[in-house]
């Protein structure tokens, strides 16, 4: 009894693992902008809530909002200082 593969399913094969190797790369690259603005906003929103505790025992305090999630998913840390010194030179 001899085994043998055909160069064509040889060939399939290769071709099939090149294909979902593509397909992995277009299905993960728009990921990663995703995935970063996800922790941009973690940071943010644990950078506003510790804002806010140490802030409380001087009455400031910063509103999480989708406006300032927005704000801090997208700039991150430099969104939560923003939103800090807009709140201070117009008191909102």
């Amino acid at each position: 009894m001899h085994m043998f593969i055909e160069y064509n399913t040889i060939f399939a094969y290769i071709i099939g693992i090149i294909l979902l190797y593509f397909l992995g790369k277009f299905l993960v690259v728009p990921m990663k902008p995703v995935l970063k603005l996800l922790y941009n906003g973690l940071i943010g929103g644990i950078a506003i809530l510790v804002i806010n505790f140490v802030g409380g025992n001087f009455n400031y305090q910063i509103a999480l909002n989708p406006l300032t999630a927005f704000i801090i998913g997208t700039l991150g840390i430099p969104g939560v200082l923003m939103i800090a010194i807009l709140k201070y030179l117009f008191g909102i």
